[in-house]
């Protein structure tokens, strides 16, 4: 199966590219717009070096993935509307971890983030997703209002997660690609299994 480099975009006027290491200060701008949601997850505004470290794409010791994208969706100006991290086959194949989906300021509301997410969402299922995962900040409520209505139910809280300034409580949510159920993921990806209170 071939991959499709990046996802379409059913958005008029909005097309997809992926960002490398040289669009690090186009996405520290572009971070420093969305002051809301950086105070939310990490208690701070983005740091002078959020892009630069965020493109360098880290996961966590002992994790790994078989790619990494880095999505910019740019308007007619060429102008970043949104961006969105994925991994694919993170923890286990099948599995697309979307690290964020951050759509600008200025176009909340307006449906964008649901669109993009939806092509996002038939582009990792053409090339092997069976399920999307995310973690979502607790108090975020933007997030917590958002993911549930496209689908993601929670599997597990996690406690304690280090995000820039302050430390969260964590849920993690899947959505199913291709008719599973929720058990099903859990044996694939064991670590997600919710723990007994």
């Amino acid at each position: 199966m071939s991959m499709d480099a990046v996802p379409g975009c059913s958005v008029e006027g909005v097309r997809v590219v992926e960002l490398h290491a040289t669009d690090a200060d186009e996405l520290q701008r572009f971070f420093e717009r969305a002051p809301d949601y950086f105070m939310a997850v990490n208690g701070e505004p983005a740091t002078p070096t959020e892009a630069r470290e965020e493109l360098q794409g880290q996961l966590p010791t002992g994790w790994t993935c078989s790619r990494m994208y880095w999505l910019g969706y740019r308007d007619a100006e060429d102008q970043l509307v949104a961006v969105v991290n994925i991994a694919a086959d993170l923890l286990a194949v099948g599995v697309w971890h979307i690290g964020l989906l951050l759509v600008d300021t200025r176009l909340h509301g307006s449906g964008l983030a649901q669109r993009l997410h939806a092509d996002l969402e038939a582009w990792a299922a053409k090339n092997g997703a069976r399920w999307l995962r995310l973690t979502v900040v607790i108090g975020n409520t933007k997030a917590e209002r958002f993911w549930p209505k496209l689908g993601y139910v929670p599997v597990r809280t996690r406690g304690g997660i280090t995000m820039g300034r302050q430390v969260n409580r964590v849920s993690i949510q899947v959505k199913a690609l291709a008719g599973g159920q929720v058990d099903d993921y859990l044996r694939l990806v064991a670590r997600d299994r919710p723990v007994a209170p």
